[in-house]
């Protein structure tokens, strides 16, 4: 008994023994694949040695397919862009989209049945048909055809120039964790087994083909030499038609050369890397250099780039040369013969990384080339040898990448300027990112460092994974100092190239290397906010418009010019003064007093508002006020001084924003109270009796009126199919005012526009008859006009403008200003009459119609002018009366043009109901002159400059 417990301790050690050790499985390759460059088609063959280190049986093997994460919009790839307000896959056409098939897996020769993923049509399980044991090793073999895509994300094509990555069958990692099997993400990049490839691509004769690797083909080694000044010529040919008798003759430019029917095969060699990429243009030109390093090792280095750019790219060779000596001096000697850096358009912007190849979008500068040429060269050794899961631990990868940046920024590069010479390059810090970020950080939008790639918003991606994690390897320098953490790198790669380091492999390890606790630094790799307590107090100082610069010093208080104009104060100077800016304070004003030149008064316009982030179920609560004064109309009486009507208003409101679960949740759901105490100017016309005359008096009166508003808000700002759904509650003297507004955007089945559906219900409730005013309250269905703006929130020329004047019939372009509220009509109207008004309910129906540009006449301007359809439709209480005094149900439909992204809409009623009509032939409209011009409205929407719309994720 106690030899079997001595025995069963024993086997119990080696086995702990064996798992503690580190192993990875080993993924050798050799694969042939063929080009058809009129098809975009590879038809492919692969073979692959797969090896089990593992202590572990292996029943199956996931492997990634990835391209068919481009099959239909259904993918993670799919939802993915959509999350991120990217329709042009969801809405791509069936030549525009790929996939792979024509798979037969074979393992050591017997053929090997697959199973689906239960999630993701990019993966698949083969079923090994004998169980794999620890140590030993199969052969995996099988063809595969793959559609190439449109270039949406990294790989595909654009015309006949090729970015082919992520493109055959490869197995997941499987690692001390497990399995790792992943679809394609668009953000989110790639774990893989390290093995030896062997690649032959047969290609049309007429391309150049870059690819990861050494090219075996001495002949093309010598024929890619005559490339270094090669000047491409577009293909130009005339094409001749006939329509009726007479002929036509029209020049093409064909964007590349005709292909060769000359195939070549070109063979490829690599070791030790865990992916392999190519790319292949008849265009480019190529550079070539060769480089010593200190270890010895002799790198070629190659640039590939388009001719239109070769003043951009005439310095590549010199910045890839410059960024292996600074990577390889701060971290390890790059081990490979070659690296290149390939031109090609992708569906992101910047570069991405292969094994010793990169590829960059087109590049704007020199300067921006040299950046980017470093990042992405840079990630050879992270995450290219330091194989991190950069899907799950992205800041491994994209932040320590970033850290080497910052640190080549003030080392190793001179004279980049990160913002053109302009009056305002003094006031942008030379890292805006860390403002950026400090701005997401202030309105608690931050993520923390240790959040997977897919779980990241695309902001935090940005500005979490690589910007904030650059700052924190720079605060462990600073804990360590520069000595000790150069040391702790070097030995990180020395000790883990080749492998899959995790974080707690790179903590182990600083801690051996330094000697040093670092437990609290690296306990702010789960935290969100601040890496480093900030000031407490900072200074208050003016600057003329803005500043960025040393935030964390200063609150700046901006001041600047400011304009304005209505139809009584006519032009309006003055100054805007705020503090909104970036980082966003908790308070924050804005006060913009403003001569009136044509009332010779002052006016204003102020607000102010304290914020805080409580981090449970609210995410943000804000209380505030704002407060305003400008002119509404003016009076001249007879012999006498033109009298100005103006008002005042005070608004207090709290607005409470609930917090939702999930931080890439589009759903924003707010409640908000606000009560309007408002001032206002009327005339009062009385007349003075005396016993030898008669005077008539016009004096200025003022009045004081409130309104609570209550109003619960939902809104979902998916880019497709958004909604938004408002019930607000409004309670003043005599009445409540009820109303539900709906909005709903449909998306057409192309990627141009929808169809954007609203829907209204109010209802008027009197509590006191006698002191109501349903003029102002009530239910309007036609467009309302700037006398009906109760609380003054809308902007307006000439608010109370009239159409007629002592001198007669005159009509004035403000008086065709209009608001969008309750019913939503366009048709212009007075809106004093019984049409379409109640005191009582009224539901309507909206809907605007987007014309696709291939239909929109204005599409041959240079500036993009959207054109609409509007409908309306709509009913109301009195029009369900007996004797009612319309038809029961309204309606009028046009013409919209949107100008200045929706600021300033046009309205052209074309077709109306017959009260509409009616009014529109009556004196008090026209008087029966230029009646189609007049019937013309226009909205100002000044929501749509609101910051947030325009600076994402971000909100003031």
């Amino acid at each position: 008994m106690i030899k079997s417990i001595l025995l069963l301790l024993t086997v119990c050690c080696l086995s702990f023994s064996v798992h503690a050790q580190y192993w990875q499985q080993q993924a050798n390759y050799i694969i042939d694949v063929t080009l058809n460059d009129t098809a975009h088609t590879l038809d492919g063959f692969e073979k692959i040695t797969y090896t089990n280190n593992s202590p572990d049986t292996l029943g199956f093997i996931w492997f990634h397919l990835w391209p068919n994460a481009y099959k239909n919009d259904k993918t993670a790839f799919s939802e993915q862009l959509l999350s991120h307000n990217r329709t042009d896959f969801y809405f791509s056409n069936k030549d525009q989209r790929g996939y792979i098939n024509r798979l037969d897996f074979k393992v050591d020769g017997i053929t090997a049945k697959t199973e689906d993923h239960p999630y993701y049509i990019d993966i698949v399980k083969l079923v090994l048909p004998v169980p794999l044991l620890p140590g030993s090793h199969i052969t995996i073999s099988t063809p595969f055809h793959i559609q190439l895509p449109d270039n949406f994300s990294r790989g595909g094509h654009t015309g006949q120039s090729y970015q082919v990555t992520q493109w055959y069958p490869k197995p997941a990692v499987y690692d001390r964790t497990g399995w790792h099997q992943m679809p394609y993400l668009d953000q989110g990049e790639f774990y893989s087994e390290f093995g030896d490839y062997d690649v032959r691509i047969s290609i049309p004769g007429n391309y150049v083909v870059a690819a990861t690797g050494e090219l075996q083909n001495e002949e093309e080694k010598e024929w890619l030499k005559t490339r270094s000044n090669f000047t491409w010529q577009p293909v130009v040919s005339r094409v001749t038609t006939r329509k009726g008798s007479t002929h036509y003759t029209k020049k093409i430019v064909q964007a590349y050369p005709v292909s060769s029917s000359i195939m070549k095969t070109l063979q490829y060699k690599q070791g030790n890397v865990h992916d392999f990429a190519w790319f292949a243009d008849k265009r480019f030109v190529v550079k070539q250099d060769t480089l010593l390093l200190p270890s010895g090792n002799i790198v070629n280095a190659f640039s590939y780039y388009l001719p239109n750019k070769a003043t951009v790219w005439t310095n590549s060779i010199s910045f890839i040369k410059k960024a292996i000596r600074f990577r390889s001096s701060l971290i390890g000697a790059y081990p490979y013969r070659n690296i290149s850096v390939v031109e090609a358009k992708m569906g992101i912007d910047g570069g991405m990384e292969y094994p010793t190849i990169t590829n960059i979008s087109e590049p704007g500068t020199s300067a921006e080339l040299e950046l980017v040429i470093e990042h992405e060269v840079g990630h050879n050794w992270l995450q290219g040898m330091l194989a991190s899961n950069e899907r799950q631990y992205p800041w491994m990868d994209e932040g320590f990448n970033t850290y080497y940046d910052n640190r080549y920024n003030r080392t190793a590069v001179k004279n980049i300027a990160v913002v053109d010479n302009n009056i305002f390059r003094h006031r942008i810090p030379e890292n805006p990112e860390h403002v950026l970020l400090e701005s997401m950080i202030a309105i608690k939008k931050d993520q923390p460092i240790n959040t997977a790639s897919e779980d990241f918003t695309e902001a935090n991606y940005g500005f979490v994974a690589y910007v904030k994690t650059g700052e924190w390897m720079e605060l462990l320098e600073k804990q360590l100092g520069t000595v000790v953490f150069d040391s702790c790198m070097h030995e990180y790669f020395r000790r883990w190239q080749f492998k899959h380091p995790y974080p707690e492999d790179f903590k182990k390890l600083v801690a051996e290397i330094s000697g040093r606790n670092t437990d609290d630094i690296f306990k702010l790799l789960d935290e969100k906010g601040d890496l480093q307590p900030v000031a407490a107090k900072k200074q208050i100082k003016p600057t003329a418009f803005f500043n960025l610069t040393n935030t964390d010093k200063y609150h700046y208080i901006n001041i600047l010019p400011a304009i304005g104009y209505n139809q009584y104060d006519k032009l309006m100077v003055g100054a805007i003064i705020h503090n909104y800016s970036l980082p966003s304070t908790k308070f924050q004003f804005l006060l913009a007093p403003l001569y009136a030149t044509g009332s010779s008064q002052f006016n204003y316009l102020a607000r102010a508002s304290y914020s805080w982030y409580p981090d449970n179920f609210l995410y943000k609560a804000e209380i505030g006020a704002a407060v305003a004064s400008f002119s509404t109309d003016e009076y001249q009486p007879a012999d006498k001084d033109k009298i100005i009507l103006g008002f005042r208003k005070f608004a207090p409101y709290i607005r409470l924003t609930l917090k939702e679960k999930n931080p890439l949740s589009k759903i924003k759901r707010y409640v908000q109270f606000k009560t309007f105490f408002i001032n206002e100017d009327a005339l009062n016309f009385r007349s003075i009796i005396t016993p030898t005359d008669t005077t008539n008096v016009v004096e200025k009166k003022s009045s004081n009126r409130y309104l609570n508003q209550l109003k619960l808000v939902i809104e979902n700002n998916r880019v497709l199919y958004p909604y938004r759904a408002e019930l607000q509650a409004e309670q003043g003297e005599g009445f409540i005012r009820l109303a539900f507004t709906g909005n709903y955007f449909l998306n057409y089945s192309s990627n141009k526009g929808g169809v954007d559906i609203r829907l209204f219900a109010g209802k008027f409730l009197y509590t006191n008859r006698e002191k109501a005013n349903p003029f102002l309250y009530g239910l309007n269905m036609s467009a309302p006009k700037g006398k009906l703006d109760y609380t003054y929130s809308d902007y307006f020329i000439g608010r109370n403008d009239y159409p007629f004047r002592t001198d007669g019939i005159k009509w004035t372009l403000p008086y065709q200003q209009v608001m969008i509220r309750d019913g939503a009509f366009k048709v212009n109207t007075d809106g004093q009459g019984d049409t379409g008004t109640s005191d009582d309910w009224l539901v309507a129906a909206n809907a605007g119609f987007d014309i696709p540009a291939s239909i929109n006449p204005f599409s041959v301007l240079p500036v993009k002018i959207p054109l609409k359809l509007f409908a309306d439709v709509g009913t109301y209480k009195q029009a369900w009366q007996k004797n009612a005094p319309t038809d029961r149900f309204l309606y009028d439909a046009g013409i919209q043009i949107s100008l200045l992204k929706q600021l300033l809409n046009i309205y052209i009623p074309i077709l109306y109901s017959q009260p509409y009509k009616d009014y529109y032939k009556t004196d008090f409209f026209s008087g029966g002159k230029n009646r189609f011009l007049k019937t013309i409205s226009f909205s100002i929407d000044i929501s749509k400059m609101k910051p947030q719309k325009f600076i994402k994720e971000l909100s003031f």
